[in-house]
Order: structure tokens, then sequence, then C-alpha cells
């Protein structure tokens, strides 16, 4: 009896060391789990190309139970879609979403997309996509100006347009234009929506060209990144223009010439008119000595008791017709000059309603030029009437005073025109 029991307990302890040598060898060939605490998208694929007319349908998949969290995009092009349950990326690439220009080929779109727990904020994941639509279908990009058929314009115009561009399947990445004259731009033309902007110069037209128009042809050549092209053209037809700012000076300057000789022929006119009247008055005074001597001889002749006296009165009325030939070589008759200061005095008349009527309304007159040529021919037509006049300069004498008695009524009676 006390053998058996020790032979028990030793017989227990064998078996329980044989029982955990057991276990632990099981526990090393038993596979280890290891539990994954971070959400993820298991099969999220970063990139993706699709053609045009085509179906995308992906099923976007977690490392959770997908019942607990909901989906959701933002930044998405048109037309893709996201259920928010079941996490499945849509997209129908229909070709009215490329022609209406919602949405272009060769163009990475970028899509933000993220899962989110519906129970827990803070369990969420956001990450991006990136879609690229493409065709095998192409068509190209054309080149559209602002403008149609023939742009009509004058010299001091600008010729102003943009360059505007109807993109197809790869967009016109750069513009050249070629001219057939040499143009002075002032922006240049290098991408879709540039704008043209030339003004023309007031020498475009040569005042010897025969041609009173001249057309320039501008062509512009866009091309796209695989070297398509497209060419569009522009003709400007380009007509004299006037340069306003020029003719405006032309004009002042042969107004002031006028101006200028209108007061000569006021001062000469000042001075001829003051000799007849001087003149004038010497005869005047020759004539009535004349009268008086002949008169008082008569007298004499005719009462005089005195011999002497009678005989003195009977020669005085000889005396009296001396006088005549005397005032005629003293101070002649001035026909002539009264008829060249009438004739002057209605040339400078003329000139002053000429210059009135042929004065500008602005600065940018229209009939600027028919105006200047106008005076400059009157002018010069006066001139060449008066060539033989020698023109006065009285430095006693000043314009105003001139003017003065160029307008005074009795001057203006005494050489006005008389009908009979």
């Amino acid at each position: 009896m006390r053998i058996l029991i020790p032979t028990l307990l030793l017989f227990t302890c064998i078996s329980t060391l044989q029982a955990q040598d057991k276990k632990a060898d099981s526990a090393a060939h038993e596979p280890y789990f290891h539990t994954d605490s971070m959400l993820r998208i298991t099969n999220l694929t970063p990139y993706f190309t699709i053609h045009v007319d085509s179906l995308l349908s992906y099923d976007l998949k977690i490392n959770r139970d997908s019942t607990k969290y909901y989906w959701y995009l933002k930044q998405a092009p048109v037309g893709l879609k996201l259920d928010r349950s079941s996490g499945n990326l849509y997209f129908k690439a229909d070709k009215s979403f490329f022609r209406s220009g919602k949405l272009k080929y060769d163009l990475p779109y970028k899509v933000d997309l993220g899962v989110q727990n519906l129970f827990d904020p803070n369990d969420k994941v956001d990450t991006s996509l990136t879609i690229v639509f493409y065709s095998t279908e192409i068509s190209l990009s054309r080149i559209k100006p602002g403008v149609m058929g023939t742009v009509y314009a004058e010299e001091g115009d600008t010729v102003r347009f943009r360059v505007q561009c109807d993109e197809g399947s790869f967009p016109i990445e750069r513009i050249v234009y070629n001219t057939s004259f040499s143009l002075a731009t002032l922006k240049p033309i290098n991408t879709c929506d540039d704008e043209f902007l030339w003004p023309v110069p007031f020498d475009f037209i040569k005042e010897n060209d025969t041609t009173r128009q001249r057309m320039v042809t501008v062509q512009f050549i866009g091309s796209d990144k695989f070297r398509n092209k497209d060419t569009a053209e522009v003709k400007i037809a380009v007509k004299p223009g006037i340069n306003y700012p020029q003719k405006y000076q032309e004009h002042n300057k042969v107004a002031a010439e006028m101006d200028s000789y209108i007061m000569d022929l006021k001062l000469t006119f000042y001075a001829m008119s003051k000799t007849i009247k001087s003149n004038k008055s010497t005869r005047t005074a020759f004539d009535i000595t004349g009268s008086a001597t002949a008169l008082a001889g008569t007298v004499l002749s005719t009462t005089a008791t005195n011999p002497s006296i009678e005989d003195l009165g009977k020669i005085m009325p000889s005396i009296g017709l001396t006088l005549v030939p005397v005032k005629e070589a003293v101070a002649p008759n001035k026909i002539q000059e009264q008829n060249t200061a009438a004739q002057l005095r209605g040339i400078t008349k003329r000139l002053e309603y000429i210059k009135t009527e042929n004065g500008l309304v602005g600065e940018r007159d229209p009939d600027v030029l028919v105006k200047t040529k106008k005076l400059r021919d009157e002018l010069k037509q006066a001139q060449l009437q008066l060539v033989d006049l020698p023109m006065v300069e009285m430095e006693n004498i000043s314009p105003e005073d001139a003017e003065k008695y160029f307008n005074d009524p009795k001057v203006i009676k005494k050489y006005k025109i008389k009908v009979n």
C-alpha cells in the first residue's frame, strides 16, 4: 500500500508533463491571426483610363463590415457616380459630355473620395484616384477669329478682334500668324483667345500710290501637341484716312497766314485811303480858291469906282482859271488809286468771309481737308490778284486802329457800291 501511492503520484506528474508538451507543440504549429485595426480600401486602383462610349463599374472594398460605412465623392467630373452604401464606382462615358465641352479628352481628372463610419466620426479614410478619357475618333481643333470675311478700316483706325478656337480631341497649344505686309501689332498672338491688335498707321498708303485701297491678308496657323495644324485667314481692306492732329495744325497754319495777309491789306488800305482823302482836300482847296478869286474879280469889275480897281477885277477871273492847271499839277485826280482801294477793300472782306465760313467745328472735323484747301486756294488767288500791290508797313499805326478805320461807317459808306 505504501509502495502503490508514490507510484500513482509519479504517473500523474508524467501524464501532466506529457499533456503540457503536446499543448505546447500544437500551439506552436497553429497559424497566428493579427487583428487589422486600421480602416483601409483593399482594392483601390489609383488610375483609370476610359474610352468614350464605354462603361465603368468598379466595386470598392474595405476591410470592415460595409453595412456600417458610407461612401462619398469630392470634385467628381460630370457623370461620375459612387453608390454610398455599396461603394460601386459608376460612369458611362457618353459623347454628349465631350461635345458640350463639359469633359475633355486626354485631360487627367483627379477625383477625391472617401469612406466614413456611420457611428464613429473618427473612423474614416480619404483618398483619390485619377480618370483620363480618350477616344480613337479624332476631331481636329479649329481656329475661329472673331471677325468674318473682310474687315474694312481707315488709316488711323485700330483693328481689334479675338483669335478664338473650337477645340476638338486635342486643344491647340500654339498659334503663329503670317501677314502679306509687315505689321507692327501691339500684342503677340500665341494661344487661343489672344487679341489681335493693329493700329493702322497714317502713312500705310503712300501719297504717290495709285491705289486708293490696300488689302492686307493675315493667316493664323494653330497646332496641337501632335502637330496637327489648322489655318484661318482674315483680310483687312485699308483705305486712306485723315491724320486729324496733323491736318488740324495745317488748317491753323493756313488760317494764321490768311489773318496776317488780311491785316497787311487793311494797313495798306488805311494808307491808301488816307492819301486819297488828303489829295481830295487839296483839290477842294484849289477849287474854292479859284472860284472865290473869279467871283471877287467879277464883283470888283462891276462895282469899283476906281479905274485901277476895276482893271484888277477884270484880271482876277483869269487868275482863278490859272489855278486849274496848278491844281492838276499839284494834286492830280487819283482815279486809279480810288479804284484800287475799293478793290482792296472788296478782296479783304471776301477773305474774311471765306475764313469765317471755313472754320473748323472741332479737332476732328470731317471736312478739314476741304476747308484747308479752300483757304489755301483763296489766299493764293488774292495774292496773285494783288501781286503788283506794294504792302505798306506802318509803324505809327496799330492793327487795332487799322481795324477800327476799316469798319468805320463813314469809310463803309464811301466805298459802298452804288447802283443808279
